[in-house]
């Protein structure tokens, strides 16, 4: 996702005038942190208010509890399996629903068998803030899985939802640097958690902890860490 480094720090109330003269040019998507008030879209928490083209509009902030946004990819863990559906920790409030029948190809004969404690990157299809989020493992685009279902092996680590959304950055340096040198599978949840998959448990370990150690770093910090593991490996 190509996000504009133009940003501002907004604060609950504020109104965002650089969404609402632009609504005129296509339909806005707004991320958490921002509602429609009348005419006016309007800030409902403080943070760094973020856009990226065409028309998504979202605040960014290091708030600890996720909360849930239609749309974005998590990373939630199954908790009970149901007949039609399971139930999935997405670290909000409540748990989410994971219909049986939302995986590509799932019909009612044939449908995935997720045990409980299963890890699973899916879509957040649906969000309200009166209702569980629900959830599918498809891409809309596309109607393909496209990543999204049951993650096998590797290893799951939590950070803050800020760095998270960094991650997604293409400008954010420090996956770029990892790649070069050491294979590995990655997927971000915009709720705080991140699934890393390599050769082996000790480089899986090295490269969560390069990962979380990245946040405050600048370019060149992410530059001297990253040559440190390459030195040690």
């Amino acid at each position: 996702m190509e996000v504009d480094q133009a940003s501002r720090v907004v604060l609950p109330g504020d109104v965002i005038h650089e969404a609402t003269n632009n609504e005129q040019q296509g339909v806005i998507t707004l991320g958490p942190g921002l509602r429609q008030d009348g005419e006016h879209i309007v800030a409902t928490k403080a943070g760094m208010l973020k856009h990226a083209p065409p028309m998504r509009w979202w605040i960014e902030s290091n708030q600890k509890r996720y909360i849930a946004a239609t749309g974005e990819s998590v990373l939630g863990v199954v908790t009970a399996k149901l007949a039609e559906y399971y139930r999935v920790d997405i670290g909000t409030a409540h748990t989410a629903v994971l219909p049986a029948l939302a995986f590509e190809g799932a019909t009612k004969r044939n449908k995935p068998n997720l045990a409980p404690r299963t890890l699973v990157y899916c879509r957040i299809a649906m969000a309200n803030r009166d209702m569980e989020a629900e959830l599918d493992c498809i891409n809309p685009t596309t109607g393909k899985a496209d990543g999204f279902g049951e993650l096998k092996g590797g290893y799951m680590i939590k950070c803050s939802l800020g760095l998270c959304r960094r991650l997604l950055d293409a400008n954010t340096p420090i996956l770029q640097l990892l790649g070069e040198h050491f294979p590995f599978e990655l997927a971000v949840g915009m709720n705080g958690r991140v699934w890393l998959n390599s050769n082996s448990t000790k480089d899986t370990i090295m490269l969560a902890n390069a990962i979380l150690n990245s946040e405050y770093l600048s370019e060149e910090e992410c530059k001297a860490m990253v040559q440190g593991l390459i030195n040690r490996a």
